[in-house]
């Protein structure tokens, strides 16, 4: 995650919607924050091309989001059979081979895969009913209105020219990759390239802790598969609320898995039926495979944007500012390109906003503490507004209060015992300033928080407000009244 920068202003907006002329757009990549784009400049008037290299939908779609929250939920039943048994079900008493529920893991990525190629298709059908020239090739700048694109297929080498007036770079990013722990695919792997597994890893070594190596570390382990999370921090998600990753720590070692904290990897090798990973004290950790999960880099490098004169950070993110303008007239970005906020809900809110405000349509620029973000571990974590942390560093003064997921009465109906309901508000107004959902669904019940944050309400607007009996978004409305502030006379 990286700061939002703001290059040296530049007049606005870029290419305003008038004239007998429609604006021409052209739009690099077709992740969500170039499609999302597209058909906001199609709406618009204009004119527009969107060229993407690997497939329609971009990484978020065909390696990412979709297939890794598509194998999550897989898991997610697994988890659910752990629970049978205090709910009064024996899910092990299997009649014709007397075992507990098995994976067949070439299966599950075959699902995995065919949903995201559906997605793909369904989003390259949008785009064309929407009158989106969808362009399957390689594309570069020439300049600050040129886009030169080598179409995927072509035998003559032929490029194409494109002239643009407004252009948006939603290149995207790759996983960071390691001299000294270089993917092969088969044994050494990054989150890429584990859907061309065809059985259990039976013994999986992830190798960082953040969001990526926490979710497929919990997905595999849930999955049957033994599991080592390699972290080079004291606990898993470092970035993350201090409660809600203790409560993740303590339940992934519950179940079963091994939490190497405090433990930099240096090198992973293939042995000859596994694989070694070495540590920088010198330890060897051996495994069948290696999930490297290790960060990201942008996808910005040799496409001509240093050259057409688009600042770029030192590491390699493209500067841009709160209605996604780059340093040059004319040339936007959005996505994981920006570094703003690895999380495709940005990448398309910056591609929407991008195209509004070239085009001459009413904007808002974007408010990242409205953000929210959701972490798809067993339990989830959501979270939306200002972290604990930035309350602290940033001297805010606010009030706080928890309330266990073990306490409401319809998580003690499903056999729910990990999780909880957190917010901040300020003491004296009582408005939401933030807030943690620690719980199955957590995306979902985040929601209700997300709208207070996004609209200033107060703890007592949510404790007004009706819940159904028994629901587990009713303690979000039972912390807001824990923080109900009563004046003193």
């Amino acid at each position: 995650m990286g700061p939002v920068t703001t290059p040296s202003p530049v007049p606005a907006p870029a290419a305003p919607v008038s004239g007998s002329q429609p604006a021409h757009v052209v739009i690099v990549g077709g992740g969500p924050g170039g499609y999302e784009a597209a058909l906001v400049a199609r709406r618009l008037g204009a004119d527009v091309t969107i060229v993407e290299q690997a497939g329609w939908g971009g990484a978020a779609v065909l390696t990412d989001v979709v297939p890794s929250k598509t194998l999550i939920a897989t898991a997610e039943w697994m988890t659910l059979a752990e629970r049978a048994g205090d709910l009064g079900i024996d899910v092990a008493a299997d009649v014709t081979a007397g075992t507990s529920p098995q994976v067949d893991l070439a299966a599950v990525n075959e699902r995995v895969l065919a949903l995201a190629a559906a997605q793909s298709a369904d989003i390259r059908g949008r785009l064309e009913r929407e009158g989106v020239r969808a362009v399957a090739g390689a594309a570069r700048l020439d300049g600050p209105h040129t886009v030169v694109v080598q179409e995927r297929g072509s035998v003559t080498g032929a490029e194409e020219i494109l002239p643009a007036d407004v252009v948006l770079i939603a290149t995207g990013a790759t996983p960071r990759v390691l001299p000294t722990a270089v993917p092969d695919g088969e044994r050494i792997l990054t989150w890429t390239q584990v859907y061309n597994l065809r059985s259990m890893p039976e013994r999986l070594i992830v190798v960082g802790s953040g969001v990526t190596g926490a979710e497929f570390a919990g997905a595999y382990r849930a999955l049957g598969s033994e599991v080592v999370l390699v972290s080079s921090r004291d606990h898993v998600l470092p970035g993350e609320d201090a409660d809600a990753a203790a409560l993740l720590e303590e339940v992934f070692t519950a179940r079963g898995m091994e939490v190497m904290a405090r433990s930099r990897a240096e090198s992973a090798v293939r042995t000859a039926d596994g694989v070694e990973v070495t540590l920088a004290d010198g330890r060897v950790v051996r495994g069948s495979h290696v999930l490297m999960a290790v960060g990201s880099v942008p996808s910005t490098r040799g496409i001509g944007l240093e050259e057409a004169g688009v600042r770029l950070r030192p590491s390699g993110h493209i500067e841009v500012d709160r209605v996604s303008r780059t340093s040059v007239r004319g040339i936007y970005a959005a996505g994981d390109c920006t570094g703003v906020l690895p999380l495709a809900s940005v990448a398309a809110m910056q591609g929407r906003t991008a195209m509004s405000h070239a085009l001459g349509d009413a904007v808002a620029p974007m408010v990242l503490r409205d953000v929210a973000a959701n972490i798809f571990t067993a339990p989830e974590i959501a979270t939306v507004g200002y972290s604990e942390v930035e309350l602290i560093d940033q001297g805010v003064p606010y009030v706080t209060t928890k309330l266990p997921l073990a306490r409401n009465p319809r998580a003690k109906m499903l056999g729910l015992r990990d999780g909880f309901v957190k917010l901040f508000a300020h003491p004296l107004s009582g408005v939401v300033l933030g807030g943690v959902v620690v719980a199955p669904q957590a995306s979902e019940l985040v929601f209700p928080i997300t709208l207070a944050v996004s609209h200033r309400m107060t703890v007592d607007d949510i404790a007004a407000a009706f819940t159904v009996y028994p629901s587990l978004s009713g303690s979000i409305a039972e912390v807001a009244r824990m923080l109900h502030r009563v004046d003193e006379a």
